[in-house]
């Protein structure tokens, strides 16, 4: 798969010596120049010397040679190719200062919506932009754009993202009604609609409202980057990721050169438990990072490539390779070094080694997970920690260690009070849903069995008001699923089959899923459900899968002649 790259063009901003663009006698453009750090170097490239980042044509009234840069520009955005974004508006902002619409696209890399909130150091230099932008000669279009951005920046270190998110969402609105036929302005507005949706909307008004305009854009351009992209986030939900299918298998041809392109598709099939393309979309995606990796000089690894593995793992899970998975887990435990050190790194860490141990029922390996690399900063990464945290909690209730359970279930406590502390109550709220499931199997540990099944569903029913992150394919383990383990522990197997069927709704096609609902319809004496759902498993297996579900379902089918 092709990848290549911009000239090597490395762009920072020294914000300890930045003096405010609004300063008497200041000339904000070459201040900004003169904080730029550029290095001319040849195309960085990986086997092929032909970008493809799909096409589109972003209209400004910067010079006519700076057209096809800004456009590349664009397009890198549309991908999430943000530090090569920066690189192509620093180069533009090199040739041109007056570029009013440069600026605008260095504040947008550093705001990158769809990912978790822009670092201090990222909002100081998109301020920064944002405030030349404000200073410089730009059209009325032009202008509401950069007012849109401004809308997001302003007031930083007051108010909180989301409100910023919905700031920017309707600044762009404006833009979006005053220029109805900008695709651009459109595509973008659509894009602000999931920057701000509540992740707790289970009627998606934002998303259906973004899937609106996206489609109608996606019936006469399929090879804009945006469009596609947009489209996959916008329905990246089990109520709505069949819309999304068909944008997500034309995605990577249309940016073959981008790793974010080739992996991004795989939401969409992870929805629909497509396992087979999900693990060609990741082994595509995870080359390409590789590739980027080495010919960008990073030292080390890039993030997207273990975003890629995380997604890897969970899909050859749900076919119940383990041998591929251990392959990715060996693999992972050589990897020292990644840049940048952000949340997708700090949650494929820490969710490899916790999903493989929770899929497979090792409760004792699961009690002796310890977090890796361990001089990562976990502390950074509040919600990341927690998933050990749990792992070892629910694997020390299972191999009956009381002690090590309450000590792991006081960590989790404290770590959702970090999290609250950062007023970021959704990822509270996810540890907050792991901690009611440690509560309930502590509970069911101490013979408490109303207790345990009061709490294990109010677990569920949190969960399934709450919108899943983008960053995991999957929940550690779903609540719900169990929900269904516990109903089966406690000899209530009707019960525990509506638990795995309604995951099962959530979570098309997981290999512990159906196995459970088999199981569950076996001892409520239906044997031809049980064997539906065992085809069903040994199907999405491909009959390869040396698991022992897969065993005990081949000699039920063989037990049990069911037409």
């Amino acid at each position: 798969m092709q990848k290549i790259f911009l000239p090597s063009v490395i762009f920072f901003i020294s914000l300890l010596v930045i003096q405010s663009c609004k300063q008497k006698n200041s000339d904000p453009s070459k201040e900004m120049i003169n904080q730029l750090q550029l290095k001319k170097g040849d195309v960085i490239s990986c086997g092929t010397t032909a970008q493809q980042f799909g096409s589109l044509i972003f209209e400004t009234s910067c010079n006519e040679a700076a057209k096809e840069d800004f456009n590349l520009g664009v397009e890198l955005l549309h991908s999430f190719e943000y530090d090569e974004a920066e690189k192509v508006f620093a180069r533009i902002i090199d040739k041109e200062p007056g570029c009013a619409m440069a600026y605008w696209g260095v504040a947008m890399a550093n705001f990158h919506p769809l990912w978790t909130a822009p670092t201090t150091p990222e909002l100081q230099k998109g301020v920064k932009a944002i405030q030349i932008a404000q200073t410089l000669s730009a059209s009325g279009k032009e202008q509401l754009y950069i007012d849109a951005m401004a809308a997001f920046y302003d007031d930083w270190e007051k108010v909180d993202h989301r409100t910023r998110c919905l700031r920017f969402e309707n600044a762009m609105e404006i833009l979006y009604k005053k220029y109805p036929g900008d695709k651009e302005a459109a595509v973008l507005y659509a894009l602000s609609l999931n920057a701000a949706a509540d992740p707790n909307d289970k009627s998606f008004i934002k998303q259906q409202k973004a899937g609106s305009i996206l489609q109608a854009l996606y019936l006469t351009d399929k090879d804009h980057p945006g469009i596609a992209h947009y489209l996959i986030h916008t329905y990246d939900y089990p109520e709505l990721a069949q819309q999304g299918l068909a944008a997500a298998r034309q995605y990577a041809s249309i940016a073959p050169s981008s790793a974010h392109a080739l992996h991004m598709p795989s939401h969409i099939f992870t929805r629909l438990g497509l396992w087979d393309e999900c693990i060609a979309s990741n082994l595509g995606a995870i080359s390409s990072a590789k590739c980027y990796a080495e010919t960008a000089g990073i030292k080390g690894h890039w993030d997207e490539e273990l975003h890629g593995m995380d997604y890897l793992v969970y899909a050859h899970l749900q076919k119940g390779e383990n041998d591929a998975v251990k392959k990715q887990l060996d693999y992972l435990k050589t990897i020292t070094h990644v840049e940048p050190e952000n949340f997708k790194v700090a949650y494929a860490y820490a969710a490899m080694p916790a999903r493989y141990v929770f899929e497979n029922r090792l409760w004792q390996q699961a009690a002796d997970l310890e977090l890796w690399p361990k001089d990562f900063p976990w502390e950074s990464f509040p919600w990341q920690e927690a998933i050990a945290h749990f792992t070892r909690l629910m694997g020390a209730v299972h191999t009956d260690n009381k002690k090590e359970a309450e000590e792991e279930l006081s960590i989790l406590n404290n770590l959702k009070s970090n999290l609250l502390d950062q007023k970021d109550s959704y990822k509270a709220n996810q540890v907050d849903i792991q901690i009611k499931m440690a509560q309930a199997w502590i509970s069911l540990q101490q013979k408490k069995k109303n207790e345990a099944l009061t709490l294990m569903q109010l677990a569920a029913d949190m969960e399934d008001k709450t919108g899943k992150h983008p960053v995991t394919p999957c929940e550690i383990t779903p609540a719900r699923e169990l929900l269904g383990d516990m109903f089966l522990q406690l000899g209530q197997p009707s019960r525990a089959l509506s638990a795995y069927e309604a995951d099962l709704q959530k979570h098309p096609n997981r290999f512990n899923a159906l196995y459970g609902a088999a199981l569950a319809s076996a001892k409520a004496g239906d044997h031809v459900k049980a064997a539906n759902y065992y085809r069903q498993l040994i199907n999405v297996a491909n009959n390869k899968s040396a698991r022992p579900e897969i065993v005990a379902g081949k000699k039920f089918l063989q037990e049990n002649i069911v037409q």
